[in-house]
């Protein structure tokens, strides 16, 4: 085969890869830029209320860490750790969505957490973003809980003690699952891929606890993608799948039948009988 051949062979496959890519990117943009920033000049700022929420939160927490007395109290409303008893774990998760970990840049983590909530506030909605902020950090708080339970071993799945009193991500696994969910029901090829990649690269680089939460928030932020816009099929799935409650039944309203009426035979009168010598009384006898 001669080299024109080999690059006529090449070309066509290489072309339409190429398409197929600047078809992607093209849709990627307008669906995670040029929609977004039309819905905002439509809403104008109010569109971005959490964002602005978030980000001002996140430095107020800050400010306040800075000194030791208010490093307490930020630790007590806000800080998660896997050996807290439960119900003190669900009442700081809300609260730790805002208070930032001490090893990281804070300006770094306030440009991502505002345009990670902005973009989400701008095509979800307020309540699905808040939803989904949630549901993300609290499925790595509880799994980090359940890898200290189950102990070291378990295929390096478990954690040994000493990291029950290490603070969770605080608002990243917001972040990493509110980027997450965008890239799956926008189909964001790219936005997903720097997700999901830079937290599988930071859970091998540094194999630690913040590393695992990250993983389970974009693992729980693919399954609710997948579950997007499904909820009247599942529906439908669950009610064919549950047994019924019992069998309908249909009452007819009909008039009640008539009383039956006991008609009393009246005794018969003796016959005559040979030899019978009694005389017949009479009833008008009687009667009179």
């Amino acid at each position: 085969m001669t080299t024109e051949g080999s690059i006529e062979r090449f070309r066509s496959p290489l072309a339409r890869l190429a398409r197929l890519t600047g078809r992607t990117l093209r849709a990627e943009w307008h669906a995670i830029v040029v929609d977004p920033v039309q819905r905002l000049a439509r809403r104008g700022l109010s569109g971005l209320l959490l964002a602005f929420v978030a980000a001002f939160g996140v430095i107020f927490f800050h400010d306040i860490a800075q000194h030791p007395t208010g490093a307490v109290w930020v630790r007590r409303l806000g800080g998660v750790t896997a050996d807290l008893p439960l119900w003190m774990s669900l009442l700081r998760t809300p609260v730790s969505l805002y208070v930032p970990a001490l090893d990281l840049p804070v300006w770094a983590g306030i440009t991502q957490l505002f345009l990670a909530f902005a973009l989400a506030e701008l095509t979800l909605g307020r309540a699905r973003t808040l939803v989904i902020a949630y549901a993300t950090t609290l499925a790595g708080t509880l799994t980090a809980r359940l890898m200290l339970a189950m102990g070291p071993g378990w295929w390096g799945f478990g954690l040994p003690p000493e990291c029950g009193q290490v603070l969770d991500t605080g608002p990243s696994a917001a972040v990493v699952g509110l980027f997450t969910y965008l890239g799956v029901i926008r189909h964001a090829p790219v936005v997903f891929t720097l997700t999901g990649g830079s937290m599988v690269w930071e859970s091998i680089a540094v194999p630690n606890l913040a590393g695992r939460e990250h993983l389970i928030a974009v693992g729980t932020a693919i399954v609710l993608g997948l579950l997007h816009g499904r909820g009247k099929r599942l529906r439908a799935l669950a009610r064919a799948l549950l047994p019924t409650g019992g069998t309908e039944r249909t009452f007819v309203h009909s008039r009640p039948a008539p009383a039956p009426t006991c008609t009393v035979p009246a005794p018969a009168a003796p016959a005559d009988r040979p030899g019978n010598t009694q005389p017949r009384v009479s009833t008008r006898s009687l009667e009179r």
